[in-house]
């Protein structure tokens, strides 16, 4: 599986040079440290175990900033449909570890933003893949808040 072309798409994915656990962690701690919000982390396989159902390690983080977010919302309020942001880290066939979210451009863009909110959806979507890569890769991020 080549995740090149979901790059193109309206979800990205990117390779993790780490764990699906230490990946969220790091993402977590990225996001923390630039001011936003992380709301949720969802441990998919710990529940399907629950459920007596195998999964390979798969994570889900809720995260956003509230004050950024809104933006979008008060323009369309169905968008809080979409948001807050979420990545899911998971753990292919072969071991190897992938970090996936949905780009918030997108998520404007399927609600019929334009203008500004629309572009505030960009500017948030340029910090997420910052923190993401460096969650993924251990370089640092350089996104604004």
């Amino acid at each position: 599986m080549t995740m090149a072309s979901e790059s193109n798409s309206d979800v990205v994915t990117i390779r993790s040079e780490y764990g699906v656990s230490e990946t969220m962690g790091r993402l977590s701690a990225l996001l923390t440290a630039k001011g936003l919000r992380v709301f949720a982390r969802i441990n998919h396989a710990a529940a399907a175990a629950e459920a007596r159902l195998e999964l390979r390690p798969t994570e889900l983080l809720v995260f956003g900033h509230p004050e950024k977010g809104t933006l979008l919302m008060q323009e369309r309020q169905i968008v809080g449909l979409d948001l807050p942001a979420r990545a899911l880290a998971w753990q292919d066939e072969a071991g190897r570890v992938w970090l996936s979210y949905r780009r918030v451009a997108a998520i404007a863009s399927w609600h019929g933003l334009a203008g500004h909110p629309h572009d505030a959806a960009k500017a948030i979507d340029e910090n997420i893949a910052s923190l993401c890569a460096a969650a993924a890769s251990g370089k640092s991020a350089t996104p604004t808040t």
